[in-house]
């Protein structure tokens, strides 16, 4: 493991990179990209063979030469973000589940491979509307005690956007095993767990995935509701992510010199896009506007942003927030949006430091 990767979980390995290295460049490293496993990590041969089938259509396979055969090769930059980035804030309000992410539950790459829409159109899949497009991965999930093969499902309309991908590249190198090599999933603008690594099949079916991990797991309730009393029929599955933003650097609790330093992070927004970041340098009394370090071409991408401020001595109390195209900005506190599996913290991000 890199020195610069912060270890969540052993067994299953799940990590973050320390986040002054997450927003050293636009495009984030394979070696620095989060790992989030909900089992052994599987080892596929390169020819290995994906199942299709489901509703309207008949059950074949296909290799990832084919698939490069047949459909014509694209190219999507989009940032994947786990639904529990951010946890740790939630877990100053109360106790949660899961893994103690920090801010670096996110990163930004290019992904390769061929559109998800091409194939389903091959092998003769309906677009109706009400229909569902579910994938298998072939690592083993235990999820409340059930082990199954892990699975999710997104629904059609969604699966037949240009940008969903069936790719086998990260930044133009092939995936590495922890990242879902040979092919994984890619749904921009949705949680990661909808980007199934390892696919072993794709199948369509007029229902969501009953797959542990979709049925029982990523959901959001309201506070009052706790582990015992959810009824996962009633949750809210997570798909599209929300407006966010974070301080990556200086770090929460560093120590820096007087005078000037420059504040850096990023903001998320997806297809609404990021229209102003502001930064605070005393709790969130008063506001600066950043400057964009990016220009992304793509509605996917995060923005890297950064401030030169001078900061006196003393203990420093900074704050970022973010306002998307519509002008809706992020929740103050985290209190207002607890939840017991720590999901979705979109609050203002504070960072505190001490000035010398």
């Amino acid at each position: 493991m890199s020195e610069l990767m912060i270890e969540r979980n052993p067994e299953p390995y799940n990590a973050e990179p320390v986040p002054g290295a997450l927003i050293e460049r636009f495009l984030t490293p394979q070696n620095l990209f989060y790992v989030r496993s909900h089992g052994p990590v599987p080892d596929l041969p390169a020819d290995h063979r994906i199942e299709v089938g489901g509703i309207s259509v008949g059950e074949c396979s296909i290799s990832i030469a084919e698939l490069k055969a047949r459909f014509p090769v694209r190219t999507v930059t989009a940032v994947l973000q786990c639904a529990g980035n951010r946890r740790t804030d939630l877990q100053q309000v109360g106790k949660t589940s899961g893994d103690p992410w920090d801010i670096g539950a996110i990163g930004n790459a290019e992904w390769t491979g061929v559109r998800l829409a091409d194939l389903l159109n091959a092998v003769g899949a309906s677009d109706a509307s009400n229909l569902f497009v579910c994938f298998t991965g072939a690592d083993e999930v235990d999820v409340e005690g059930e082990v199954a093969p892990f699975g999710v499902s997104i629904a059609m309309t969604k699966a037949r956007a240009p940008d969903v991908l069936l790719a086998w590249a990260m930044n133009g190198e092939p995936l590495a095993s922890e990242h879902g090599a040979p092919l994984r999933l890619v749904v921009p603008g949705y949680a990661g767990v909808r980007s199934a690594k390892w696919l072993t099949r794709i199948e369509v079916k007029d229902t969501p995935s009953e797959a542990p991990i979709q049925a029982h797991d990523y959901k959001l309730f309201p506070a009052d509701v706790t582990s015992e009393t959810a009824d996962w029929t009633q949750g809210l599955t997570i798909n599209a992510m929300p407006l966010n933003a974070a301080i990556c650097s200086p770090g929460s609790g560093e120590s820096l010199p007087a005078g000037k330093v420059r504040i850096k992070g990023y903001a998320v927004a997806y297809e609404r896009g990021v229209s102003r970041v502001e930064v605070s340098l005393n709790g969130g009394r008063d506001w600066r506007q950043v400057d964009f370090s990016d220009d992304p071409d793509g509605q996917w991408s995060w923005q890297r942003w950064s401030l030169d401020a001078e900061l006196p001595k003393g203990r420093q109390h900074l704050v970022v927030r973010a306002f998307d195209d519509a002008g809706q900005g992020q929740p103050e506190l985290p209190d207002t949006m607890w939840n017991f599996a720590g999901y979705l913290c979109t609050a203002w991000h504070h960072v505190h430091v001490l000035v010398e």
